[in-house]
C-alpha cells in the first residue's frame, strides 16, 4: 500500500464473502459429531482439522488479496462470487469419510486458489515496479500450492497418500518466507485488522450457538450452575480479545500483516475447538480424558495465539517479563489442575472460569499501561 493512501473501508461484498465461511465451520464441525469409543477417531479429526485450515487459509488469503488490490468493483464481485460457489462444493466434500469425496474437495480447492492467482495476475499492469515483486510473491504461493492441490488427487487415487497437509503447509511457510516486512509492500493494516476480528466475531457466533444446548432440560441448580459458568467462559474469552482490538493493537503500525494474518488463522481454528471441545463436556459419550485434554488445549492454543498478536501492541502496551511470566506459569497451572481434576467436572469447569476470567485482567491491565 502506498503510504499516502487512505485506510480502506470494510465493504459489503466482503461480509457477503464471509457468509459462506459460516455454512464451511457448520460442515467442518459435522465430523466431529461421530463417536467411537469414547471420542472422536484420529482419523475424523484428523480430517477435520485439515478441512478447518484449509478454509480458514482460503479466507486468509482472499483478505489478503482485496486488501492490497481490491476496488469492490464488477471484477472482485465476479471472481469472489465465484470462489463463493466453490466452497460450496468443498463443504459439500466435508464428509465423515473425506477422502471418498477427495477429487470434488481437492479441484474446488485449486480452483479457488488460481483464481486468485489470476486475479493478482491481472492486477500486475496496474502497479508500479516497487509493488510488483509482492503481487508476483503472492502468485507463487497460490499458484504453487494450487500445483500441489491438483497433484494431490492423482496421487490418492492411485497410492492412497493425501497431501493435503503439503499443501497448508507449503502456503504457510512461503508466506512466511515471501511475506516478510521488508520485502513485501506494506498492506492498509487497519483493514486488516478489521476484516480478522470481524472473522473472529462470526466465530465466536458459532460459540454462542453451540452452547445452547447448555440450556436444554429440566432446570434445576446444576443445571444453572452448567450454563451460566459456560457462558461466562464464552464471555471471558470475547471480552480478552475485545481488549486486545479495541485498546491494545496499534492499529497504524506498518507492516505486512503475514505474521498477524497467520496468528488469526490458528486463532480461529482454535477458537473452533473450543466450540467443539464445550460441545463434548455435555457429551457422555466421550471419556473424561480426552475431552479434558481437547479443551485444555485449545484454550492454551487460543491464548498462545492471542499473546502472539500482542506483538502488534501500541508502543505503551508493549508486554514485558512481569506479564509474560504470571501468564506462562498460570497457563501451567491450568493445564495440570484440569487433569487432575478431570473426575470433576463441577471443578474443573470452575477452574475454567477462573483461568479465562485471570488472563483477562491481565490483558486489561495490560491495555491500560
Amino acid at each position: 500500500m502506498n503510504e499516502q493512501a487512505t485506510f480502506k473501508k470494510v465493504e459489503y461484498l466482503e461480509l457477503i464473502y464471509d457468509l459462506i465461511f459460516v455454512y464451511v465451520i457448520g460442515r467442518n464441525s459435522s465430523l466431529l459429531q461421530h463417536v467411537q469409543n469414547g471420542f472422536v477417531p484420529l482419523g475424523t479429526f484428523y480430517a477435520y482439522a485439515l478441512c478447518s485450515l484449509a478454509a480458514i487459509q482460503i479466507w486468509s488469503f482472499s483478505t489478503f488479496y482485496i486488501n492490497m488490490c481490491g476496488r469492490n468493483g464488477l471484477r472482485d464481485h465476479v471472481f469472489l462470487f465465484l470462489n463463493m460457489y466453490l466452497l460450496y462444493y468443498i463443504g459439500e466434500g466435508t464428509r465423515l469419510h473425506w477422502e471418498r469425496f477427495q477429487n470434488q474437495y481437492h479441484a474446488a480447492w485449486a480452483l479457488i486458489l488460481i483464481n486468485l492467482g489470476i486475479q493478482y495476475l491481472i492486477e500486475l499492469r496496474n502497479r508500479s515496479e516497487h509493488e510488483r515483486p509482492t503481487l508476483i510473491r503472492m502468485m507463487v504461493i497460490l499458484f504453487g500450492e494450487a500445483l500441489i492441490v491438483l497433484v494431490a488427487i492423482p496421487v490418492y487415487n492411485r497410492t492412497g497418500a493425501m497431501l493435503a497437509p503439503v499443501a497448508i503447509l507449503f502456503g504457510i511457510v512461503t508466506t512466511l518466507l515471501l511475506g516478510d516486512a521488508r520485502k513485501a509492500v506494506l498492506v492498509d493494516f487497519p483493514h486488516l485488522a478489521e476484516r480478522a476480528m470481524l472473522y473472529v466475531v462470526f466465530t465466536f457466533g458459532e460459540m454462542i450457538i453451540a452452547i445452547a444446548a447448555y440450556f436444554e432440560g429440566e432446570l434445576t441448580g446444576r443445571s444453572v450452575y452448567f450454563t451460566a459458568a459456560c457462558f461466562l467462559i464464552v464471555v471471558g474469552l470475547f471480552l480478552s480479545y475485545e481488549i486486545f482490538y479495541d485498546r491494545i493493537l496499534d492499529r497504524e503500525r506498518r507492516t505486512s500483516g503475514t505474521r498477524y494474518m497467520l496468528v488469526h488463522v490458528f486463532m480461529i481454528f482454535a477458537l473452533n475447538l473450543i466450540t467443539a471441545a464445550l460441545g463434548f463436556m455435555r457429551d457422555e459419550r466421550v471419556r473424561l480424558l480426552p475431552k479434558i485434554v481437547l479443551l485444555t488445549g485449545a484454550f492454551l492454543l487460543y491464548y498462545g495465539c492471542l499473546f502472539s498478536a500482542i506483538r502488534y501492541a501500541r508502543p505503551c502496551c508493549k508486554p514485558r517479563m512481569g506479564f509474560k511470566l504470571p501468564v506462562l506459569l498460570g497457563s501451567a497451572a491450568f493445564a495440570v489442575l484440569m487433569l487432575l481434576l478431570r473426575e470433576n467436572m463441577t471443578a474443573n469447569i470452575a477452574l475454567t472460569v477462573v483461568y479465562v476470567f485471570a488472563v483477562f485482567g491481565m490483558v486489561y491491565k495490560l491495555s491500560k499501561a
